[in-house]
């Protein structure tokens, strides 16, 4: 399966960067370690969310029943697994196949059932999807403009947006590469500091795509507790945006 069209938004060396990572996508310890220390406070901030846009769930241990989500960029599915297990019917995008093989086998082992495929978002015919997410994606696309507007294109009426990235910023480079990629976990090779997105300039894209944000907070990092949710977002970030009322 070829992952490059016309339309597609994906880079291929960084497809292929992810990609020869997906073998120890899952392992706690492995090449992906920073993404499962992330995962939990990303979760804590899309329960929030969940309860605030979809009123009345707030005690369901499966608010997303009967909601349809779409994890963009999804690699072997660790937010895609947490979302089936609040109700939603997921699908998961990657454009690595070797992650979408991953995802699929340990889905499998934990019987969930997952819509996984290697497929570019821009290339795909369904929408009107209730959750779209995509965390740690957009500062490794070809085009981020085209990319927001793909994800915005899938998203239902009423639906709810949640996106992640790292801010521009001279912390973020020192904490994600500098030390991030020597001895923090993350692979060398994994960011370019010049691909990093602020949240202005974000926020600027979500609008031409038609969609306004509703929330966003910082993501930290605290010696003592790991990762937080703060207001300051010097190195990442998470925000909430909806189609424009």
């Amino acid at each position: 399966m070829t992952i490059e069209t016309a339309t597609a938004t994906i880079d291929p060396k960084e497809a292929a960067h992810f990609g020869a990572m997906a073998a120890d996508w899952w392992d706690p310890n492995g090449s992906s370690a920073m993404l499962h220390k992330l995962n939990p406070v990303r979760l804590r901030y899309i329960r929030a969310a969940i309860d605030r846009h979809w009123p009345g769930s707030e005690q369901a241990f499966r608010p997303l029943g009967g909601k349809r989500a779409l994890d963009v960029g999804c690699g072997a599915g660790l937010l895609a697994e947490p979302l089936a297990r609040l109700g939603a019917a997921v699908t998961g995008l990657d454009a690595a196949p070797e992650n979408i093989a991953a995802a699929q086998a340990h889905a499998q082992g934990q019987h969930l059932t997952i819509d996984y495929r290697a497929t570019p978002v821009e290339d795909m015919a369904d929408s009107g999807y209730d959750l779209v997410t995509s965390m740690e994606v957009i500062e490794h696309v070809a085009d981020p403009a085209t990319f927001i507007a793909a994800l915005a294109a899938k998203l239902a009426p009423d639906g709810m947006m949640i996106l992640s990235t790292p801010n521009r910023t001279p912390l973020s480079r020192l904490a994600m590469i500098t030390i991030g990629e020597s001895v923090g976990g993350i692979p060398k090779g994994t960011h370019d500091w010049h691909k990093f997105i602020t949240p202005e300039e974000l926020t600027a894209l979500l609008e031409q795509a038609g969609l306004e944000v509703t929330d966003s907070i910082g993501l930290s990092f605290d010696p003592g507790r790991g990762f937080t949710l703060s207001a300051n977002t010097a190195i990442n970030y998470l925000l909430t945006a909806r189609h424009k009322s």
